[in-house]
């Protein structure tokens, strides 16, 4: 079997570890003229890093990332609405990790290259169609450079995972849109600055209408870490108000997200000084698409944030296009037939992450603060007079059971390949 994969972010590329673990021929086309590490931070939560470590990649992901313990919520005044241990705190057989977006990228990028070979990535090639018939399906690709005719491939199955604007779900879906913009803008950036606490807490902290985000993503130097800081702000209404272009590149002043930072307070730590600190601040419109009543046509389906982009709330979005490569090489190694195999890797996670997507329209685990603001917004004595320690663990425990990252929701031995 030989499998062809569009995009070679997260998705792509643990798809691509996935299938050759289990002997199955897997190639990538990428667009950009190369991998790129791009992006600031993420959370890649235990249920994907399992994933992650039963291919060999612990080793690595500790060389770039930080192990979190902890997860602390805060209202906008710095006072604390909830807390909780992560990762193997928490009891679950692997870490969380806090990591910047592009070194994890970076991990998998380098070990497809050393597992699949040098030219199992192809870049600078763009999807331009594809046409399926008994025997395979056939993807033609076009120079991304030069916009002329790159290449045609053969395989047994297309699996994209070109992301929010992926070709794949346009032909099947061409009247769908834009991406569904609900108001909010987040400003993202990291710099090296000293530990805050123990150096492997997590906080969120604000309200409904803003939130900011902060945790380690690395080890710095002279005893420092590199902190990422993201602050959320609802600046429009997004069913009239079109969303700005997304790219996980495009600048922002630091300038402009200042006054919001200046907003929130985590005890301990000068938010508004770390984000003056920052070298370069970016800016991304918080976008998502409707739950699809099908991924998969055929030989082709979809993956990653090309099937359920979703808010990022809840440190979900990596972790579940990593989940989607396991069930999507588990589903190709049983199945007689590939088309046979799309349709059980999407009876298995198109229901799982279409609830995901709608929970994080809600807020996800981070609505435990909506929900004190509102009856306290002025801050409170005791929080358990406020919302009950028993309505705060139904909220954050309740998300938690639904996106599958409660601890021994997977139970079973875990199995670590050779690298």
């Amino acid at each position: 079997m030989a499998v062809i994969i569009v995009g070679a972010g997260i998705g792509g590329l643990a798809t691509a570890l996935m299938l050759h673990q289990r002997g199955i021929r897997a190639e990538i086309y990428e667009q950009s003229p190369e991998v790129r590490e791009v992006g600031v931070g993420i959370n890649t939560l235990p249920h994907a890093i399992r994933e992650l470590a039963e291919l060999g990649l612990l080793p690595a992901l500790d060389r770039v990332g930080i192990r979190t313990r902890e997860l602390a919520y805060f209202n906008r005044q710095g006072q604390e609405v909830w807390r909780e241990p992560r990762g193997l705190e928490a009891g679950h057989p692997v870490p969380q990790f806090s990591i910047h977006r592009g070194r994890l990228q970076g991990v998998l990028h380098e070990a497809v290259r050393a597992r699949l070979g040098a030219d199992a990535v192809r870049t600078g090639l763009a999807l331009a169609g594809f046409m399926q018939d008994e025997g395979g399906v056939t993807a033609h690709f076009t120079d991304a450079l030069r916009g002329d005719a790159g290449r045609t491939v053969r395989g047994d199955a297309l699996i994209c995972a070109d992301g929010i604007h992926s070709v794949a779900r346009r032909a099947f879906f061409p009247d769908e849109g834009p991406p569904r913009w609900d108001g909010v803008l987040m400003w993202r950036g990291a710099a090296e600055w000293a530990p805050w606490g123990d150096g492997r807490t997590m906080a969120i902290g604000g309200g409904m209408g803003a939130k900011c985000v902060l945790y380690p993503i690395a080890e710095g130097r002279e005893g420092r870490q590199l902190m990422n800081w993201v602050v959320f702000v609802k600046m429009a209404d997004g069913r009239v108000s079109p969303p700005p272009k997304e790219s996980w590149s495009r600048p922002a002043l630091r300038a402009t997200v200042l006054p919001y930072a200046r907003r929130f307070t985590i005890p301990g730590f000068d938010l508004a000084a770390l984000v003056e600190a920052t070298p370069q601040a970016f800016e991304y419109p918080m976008c998502d698409r409707d739950p699809l009543p099908r991924w998969t046509h055929g030989r082709v389906t979809l993956l990653g944030d090309a099937a359920h982009p979703m808010y990022p709330v809840g440190s979900n979005g990596a972790s579940q296009a990593i989940l989607d490569a396991r069930a999507l090489g588990d589903a190709l190694a049983r199945a007689e037939h590939p088309a046979q195999a799309l349709h059980a890797y999407e009876a298995e996670r198109r229901p799982r992450t279409a609830e995901i997507v709608l929970l994080n329209r809600k807020g996800g685990p981070e609505r435990v603060i909506d929900e004190v603001e509102k009856r306290a917004p002025a801050g409170f004595a005791q929080v358990d007079d406020v919302l009950s320690r028993a309505e705060r663990q139904a909220i954050v425990g309740g998300y938690a059971g639904k996106a599958g990252f409660a601890a021994a929701e997977r139970p079973g031995p875990l199995r670590v390949a050779a690298g």
